[in-house]
């Protein structure tokens, strides 16, 4: 026969109930087993012999039986087709099995490394067991403080499974947030690099107005200087043609005032060579 896996809570010697591995007592607890072969083969073990009760003690024992079964269902494993149940145990615990289980369990922290401090499945496991052999202990002596014992276990137990669930929710909702800010980063850093060749493109536009500006303003400045240079030497040039008409004008006045037909314009040439003489000079 293969042994169940070990617990701290204490069960009666496997029992064999059917070679029919699809008939299973209710609610009872299935055992996953190694496919080794049984180390003995020996005569199937047979239950202890219990002591005759009177009739009281023998129904209050049944009724124990009875709350342990339903607290702590029965456990059930197969075997080369055959079907083994182990109920949990109803002897009394002494002081020296409180000893012992609390050595034990200390010794099974250690030895399957639990930790300490934090969420650790394997310490809440071996507790989860050390607290069921509790409620197995009492509820032998007083199956109502079992009872009660058990609604704490139960409320426990949902507290955690509402906890988890609360952590799993809150893991999950930091991921997705996590996601959502990963996704929103890489929109922002596709928005920043846009926005970055945006704004190349309108300093390349800007440099190059700036280039044509320039550019303009040196034509306009070179085209005002030569019609400046221009219009000077025009000016110029009229002054000198006046010039020289001027003194054309006088010399021919002159020569005519010489003539018997210009005796008596002296005072008029003279008068016009007093006005050209200054812009003569």
């Amino acid at each position: 026969m293969i042994p169940p896996n070990a617990s701290l809570v204490k069960y009666d010697n496997p029992v064999l109930v059917s070679r029919n591995t699809d008939k299973k007592t209710p609610r009872a607890k299935s055992l996953k087993t190694s496919p080794t072969p049984p180390a003995s083969t020996g005569p199937i073990p047979l239950p202890p012999a219990k002591q005759k009760l009177s009739p009281v003690d023998a129904k209050a024992a049944q009724q124990t039986d009875e709350i342990l079964n339903s607290i702590l269902p029965p456990r059930e494993w197969t075997e080369n087709g055959q079907l083994w149940v182990q109920q949990v145990s109803s002897t009394p615990a002494t002081r020296l099995d409180v000893v012992n289980l609390q050595e034990e369990l200390d010794r099974r922290l250690q030895q399957r490394q639990a930790r300490e401090t934090g969420i650790c499945p394997v310490r809440r496991e071996l507790y989860s067991q050390c607290f069921d052999e509790l409620i197995r202990q009492v509820t032998i002596n007083c199956a109502e403080r079992g009872l009660l014992l058990l609604r704490v276990r139960d409320e426990i137990r949902m507290t955690i499974a509402a906890y988890q669930t609360l952590y799993e929710s809150s893991v999950a909702f930091g991921m997705r947030k996590a996601l959502q800010a990963e996704q929103g980063k890489t929109d922002m850093e596709k928005k920043v690099d846009q926005l970055e060749n945006e704004k190349r493109d309108l300093e390349k536009q800007v440099n190059e107005l700036k280039a044509k500006c320039d550019q303009i303003e040196k034509r306009a400045a070179e085209q005002r200087q030569v019609e400046e240079k221009k219009h000077t030497e025009e000016i110029q040039f009229l002054k000198r043609t006046n010039q020289q008409l001027k003194k054309v004008i006088i010399l021919q006045l002159k020569n005519w005032m010489l003539s018997p037909q210009g005796s008596g314009t002296g005072f008029v040439i003279s008068r016009i060579g007093t006005h050209a003489e200054p812009d003569a000079r």
